[in-house]
């Protein structure tokens, strides 16, 4: 069973408090939208796709626990907008967020322009359908995004003769950090289901560890062969393993993609996407087409979200113990910080980096893997495809 981090079902709302992971399985409630917002930016929930449909669910829990209190229709549509507006500033890089918002906003305006003496609760249950919709819209959006990036990768000439394959992955792109599956980490899914996975190598991906925290706990969770490394590993696997182990591609998520394929993703996708290219590795993106900006030119448009330096000088974790056996445990009842620089260091902290399009072979979406035409990206294709 795939694990959720997203609860819902009619007025309530749950997310799995993904700093707690991988030691504890913590449900928090999200009972309104400034509840999501916090959650948001404290990365309780993080992942491009599940930071939408959360806000988008918060705020659907929000009005239908304060059923008529926000007057008339259009009122109602006021307040709505108002409250997606705050919603998107607790995560300015992630385009998932803004694009929900966007959606959402103009579905709720068009509902209240059909009747100028529109009841608010009729404006309430149309927000209500349109995010509960997009719950359900994610999960299969990225079982085809798995689909389509494993048969990409399973024609590549390495790929031959049912040959067993490997890939590398950065930072978690699966069940957590979306409704459902993953995107990248569903592409590994899938290759696992069609037994052609020799092994999915996980980058611990600094400083908040989401690889080694959350991917490898999904990875293991559901008995898919990986083995974990540091960052600055990358290089000697890809040199001293990639031919061994039959490393074909490097596949990361995306938190946006400008329209000429410029990706930000999390620190550090850009040092990998080099050493793919050096190392003659293909280097995909798997990404919905939510998080496609066709608004945004190139990455220099892309807003880099800058974390406290203190994420970078501090550790936290629960303490290990030996059990009575003396293996290895961890005591979940204390949990320490322990600092891992010298006291006042300054440290810059950027959550994301942008990737070039030249560098990219592949944007896989939910319908379809789109590579580039005379060296460049067509990505408005993507939304003249039906998925």
């Amino acid at each position: 069973m795939v694990l959720q981090a997203i609860k819902y079902t009619l007025g309530r709302l749950q997310i799995l408090d993904q700093l707690q992971l991988p030691h504890k399985e913590v449900y928090q409630n999200i009972a309104d939208v400034e509840d999501a917002w916090h959650a948001i930016k404290d990365m309780r929930v993080r992942g491009a796709p599940a930071i939408a449909i959360v806000a988008a669910l918060s705020l659907a829990v929000e009005l239908l626990n304060k059923k008529n209190s926000h007057g008339t229709g259009h009122e109602t549509k006021d307040y709505i907008v108002k409250r997606l507006d705050y919603l998107v500033t607790s995560r300015p890089t992630a385009v998932n967020l803004a694009d929900a918002a966007r959606k959402l906003e103009k579905r709720v305006t068009a509902v209240a322009a059909e009747d100028q003496d529109i009841q608010g609760s009729l404006v309430e249950d149309s927000y209500i359908t349109a995010a509960q919709d997009m719950l359900v819209d994610d999960v299969e959006d990225n079982e085809k995004i798995g689909s389509h990036g494993a048969s990409w990768i399973l024609k590549l000439p390495k790929a031959g003769g049912d040959r067993q394959v490997s890939v590398l992955t950065h930072c978690n792109t699966g069940s957590l950090a979306t409704a459902g599956y993953g995107t990248a980490l569903g592409v590994i899914r899938s290759l696992d289901h069609l037994r052609r996975l020799n092994c999915a190598y996980y980058t611990e991906t600094r400083p908040y560890n989401q690889g080694s925290r959350l991917t490898g706990y999904e990875l293991l969770h559901d008995s898919i062969p990986c083995t974990l490394i540091t960052d600055s590993m990358a290089a000697a696997l890809l040199s001293l393993k990639g031919e061994t182990q039959n490393i074909v591609a490097v596949i990361v998520g995306a938190d946006r993609v400008a329209a000429n394929g410029d990706t930000a993703n999390k620190i550090g996708t850009y040092a990998l996407a080099i050493l793919a290219r050096h190392h003659g590795v293909k280097f995909l993106v798997a990404a919905p087409r939510t998080t496609i900006d066709l608004g945004t030119s190139t990455g220099e448009g892309i807003i880099i979200e800058e974390r406290p330096s203190r994420e970078m000088t501090v550790m936290k974790g629960p303490r290990m113990r030996s059990d009575d056996h003396g293996a290895p445990a961890v005591d979940t009842t204390v949990v320490e910080e322990v600092s891992t620089a010298a006291i006042g260091t300054q440290a810059w902290n950027p959550a994301f980096d942008v990737t070039p399009a030249n560098l990219i072979d592949g944007i896989v979406t939910e319908v379809g893997v789109f590579e580039k035409e005379d060296g460049m990206f067509r990505l408005e294709k993507a939304f003249s495809c039906d998925s």
